[in-house]
């Protein structure tokens, strides 16, 4: 680690209650999950939404469109962050995470209430795109100033911050719990034809109800420690987060995106599995999203238990085995799902997938964020973070039903989860040897 990143990491930090702790980990995570749910539930309901939007006569290339622009919000995420992000370096993670929150139900209000192409035409497609850029937008300065606050609540020995930074993970296992649940729920009581008209906007609608709830915590919710009033002042004399970021913390910009990507790509190809397995095997899309519920479930509740864990015996000694395992495990699952295509199979393969990316990624937030000074820190995570996920993140499902369409072969996602898990291996080491990070 460079000495300031290690100065500002170490930096004293008075110890703080509990009570506190509990109130900052809820605000900075409710987005979060909030995020990632409209994320999951526009993957999961692709096909409705497809139906709806994005009229084509072969169903492959209607899929292909819907899953386009769920990336293409992805490519203003690396704006967001350093927009949002630096406003968390310059005036408080608060207010950062206030603006995020905004921001998101906005465009999940969009979403939900969007008129379908036969009532206004091409202004449908446009209205989607519209709105999944105003998420994108705020997506992208979610996760520096998100993940900045809660690493920060820790105290001066720094002994809970693998803990603490799970807790931003561990939502996104909420989000895919809550996901799936709807999915799972609703394709089981609607029709196919209830589910295109309507059913796929009642995710969203809850969405809209979390909202509130989220901005009210963030609103009353403590600034961070490492934000104090002294410290502010400091800033505001001298503090350029974007020219700082961009001139001297290059490093840790492709260290710190370069050890998301496997996770980031293991989380769309774990949203796309169950679509997968309706479209390519034929199971029951019901069973086939109660698969997933079974991995929200092991990814909420595990990622805290191994956040704790990595505090104890070292963050990257758990994190490397993991993305090892990842890349050397996706193909055989991928093979084994499509050789047994079975409700069954797909629990197995959602189980398996599910407790490594919880071994993986629940440190992650915690190394990412000990790369960048404080001054920084928000701005780097949030342009690191946004960065992966636009190339390895947004288009992964596109990838890999372009791939299986253009190979003819099945497997085909499963490589491409090989090729993001030897780039995250490098990364981490790096981070060993460059940062001394452990």
């Amino acid at each position: 680690m460079t000495t300031t990143a290690s100065q500002a990491a170490s930096s004293p930090r008075p110890a703080l209650s509990g009570r506190r702790r509990v109130r900052a980990v809820a605000a900075a995570t409710i987005g979060n999950a909030l995020e990632w749910f409209d994320i999951a539930i526009y993957a999961l309901f692709a096909v409705y939404i497809g139906q709806n939007f994005f009229p084509a006569e072969d169903p492959g290339v209607q899929l292909i469109q819907t899953f386009a622009v769920f990336g293409v919000s992805y490519l203003i995420r690396p704006l967001g962050g350093l927009v949002l992000g630096s406003y968390a370096d310059k005036h408080g993670r608060k207010a950062a995470l206030v603006w995020t929150i905004r921001l998101m139900v906005l465009g999940t209000a969009l979403l939900a209430f969007m008129p379908d192409y036969d009532t206004i035409g091409i202004l449908a497609p446009v209205g989607i795109i519209v709105a999944r850029l105003i998420q994108g937008f705020a997506a992208g300065g979610e996760f520096g100033a998100a993940t900045s606050f809660l690493v920060e609540q820790d105290g001066e020995e720094g002994k809970q911050r693998g803990f603490l930074g799970s807790f931003q993970f561990a939502s996104q296992g909420l989000a895919t719990l809550l996901s799936a649940s709807f999915a799972a729920g609703l394709t089981a009581v609607l029709s196919e034809e209830d589910m295109v008209s309507w059913g796929w906007r009642v995710p969203f609608v809850f969405g809209l109800l979390v909202g509130p709830v989220g901005y009210y915590i963030r609103r009353y919710v403590d600034e961070s420690p490492a934000m104090s009033a002294d410290d502010a002042a400091a800033q505001k004399a001298d503090l350029q987060p974007v020219r700082n970021l961009f001139r001297h913390q290059w490093a840790g910009i492709l260290i710190a995106g370069g050890m998301l990507v496997v996770s980031t790509a293991l989380n769309f190809i774990l949203q796309y599995l169950p679509t997968f397995s309706i479209r390519e095997l034929g199971l029951n899309p019901s069973l086939s999203f109660t698969a997933l519920m079974i991995t929200g479930v092991i990814l909420t509740f595990l990622t805290p238990v191994v956040g704790h864990l990595s505090d104890r015996v070292g963050r990257i000694r758990i994190m490397f085995p993991a993305a090892l395992a990842i890349g050397i495990s996706v193909v055989p699952l991928f093979g084994w799902l499509i050789a047994r295509p079975a409700f069954w199979t797909l629990v197995g393969v959602m189980i398996v997938l599910g407790t490594l990316k919880a071994l993986y990624f629940a440190a992650l937030p915690s190394v990412m964020a000990d790369v960048f000074p404080v001054r920084s820190r928000a701005t780097g995570l949030a342009f690191s973070y946004n960065s992966a996920t636009a190339v390895f993140g947004g288009f992964t499902p596109t990838i890999a039903a372009a791939l299986i369409t253009l190979t003819g072969q099945q497997v085909a996602p499963g490589y491409y989860l090989l090729v993001v898990s030897i780039i995250s291996i490098s990364a981490l080491l790096a981070a060993v040897r460059v940062r001394g990070i452990r």
